[in-house]
């Protein structure tokens, strides 16, 4: 017993000094990852100041015009460019990036289970993700008007094709002993979802939706620069259009805000989900 309360008494200063080792580490990584655009924010307001443009104006500027915008004022009220621009490009971004996970996850796993299912389908997936978004525009316009709609489902179907071929990919690469092991076990088809196929094809569905996290916002940008009369990417165009610069480069430097913010929501999830597997000792995707 009381060599027991020795060894532990010893071994708490050195597990201070991890702890403490550990955070001047992560202070450090911190501070590198954020001094470069720091510098580069510095230099582009010397720049502007010693060179002054209208087209480039001073980041400074470009911040106090973004904070009248965006930020709510004493009262606490929204103001109207964020009730009637950033409310709602953030709704039809988040609700067609919503339709498009479930959608090319439930699509993707079933491709993934039966290849004799994928290899029907390839073809018509490999020409649809083939091309491009933005040269749908005029047919989403045709089909589903100018409302929220069809900005909704472009964004729905630009995003799916990561997820969809990330999780085709996720759900085959799952090792055979396993379905193997969970015939054997008389395991349901509800329960070979929720503990094999889904958890083994978790990292690489996962590195899918981060990537088309990326290609929703840009997509709800462009789908908003036509016949739109809200958004973000409607105000950019009519600061544009107006020599608004000021406005224009607010409403970018905001597209910046919004998706690092979307991204590390998204990092936290993820890092949640496959909790498991760093804990096993396995690397993610």
């Amino acid at each position: 017993m009381a060599l027991t309360t020795a060894v532990t008494t010893a071994n708490r200063p050195r597990a201070s000094r991890e702890q403490q080792a550990a955070k001047r580490q992560w202070w450090g990584s911190f501070a590198l990852r954020w001094v470069v655009l720091v510098v580069l924010i510095t230099a582009w307001q010397v720049a502007t100041v010693a060179f002054p443009s209208p087209f480039f104006p001073q980041p400074f500027l470009i911040f106090e015009r973004a904070a009248l915008l965006w930020l709510p004022g004493a009262n606490g009220v929204l103001t109207p460019s964020m009730q009637n621009d950033v409310i709602p490009s953030l709704g039809r971004v988040l609700l067609g990036f919503g339709i498009s996970v479930v959608l090319a996850i439930a699509v993707g796993v079933a491709i993934g289970l039966s290849r004799k299912f994928g290899d029907y389908i390839d073809p018509i997936i490999q020409f649809l993700r083939a091309v491009p978004p933005p040269a749908l525009i005029p047919i989403f316009l045709v089909v589903f008007g100018t409302g929220d709609e069809m900005r909704v489902l472009l964004i729905a179907f630009g995003t799916a094709w990561p997820i969809l071929l990330n999780t085709i990919e996720g759900v085959r690469s799952i090792e055979e002993l396993k379905y193997e092991t969970a015939t054997v076990f008389r395991i349901g088809v509800v329960g070979r979802l929720t503990r094999i196929v889904l958890p083994g094809a978790a990292p690489k569905i996962l590195a899918g939706v981060r990537t088309s996290l990326s290609l929703g916002l840009i997509l709800m940008v462009i789908s908003e620069m036509v016949a739109a009369s809200s958004g973000i990417g409607f105000s950019i165009v009519q600061a544009q259009r107006g020599f608004g610069f000021l406005d224009m480069w607010a409403g970018i430097v905001l597209l910046g805000i919004i998706g690092f913010l979307l991204n590390t929501v998204l990092t936290v999830i993820e890092r949640r989900i496959l909790a498991w597997q760093r804990s096993s000792g396995r690397e993610t995707a």
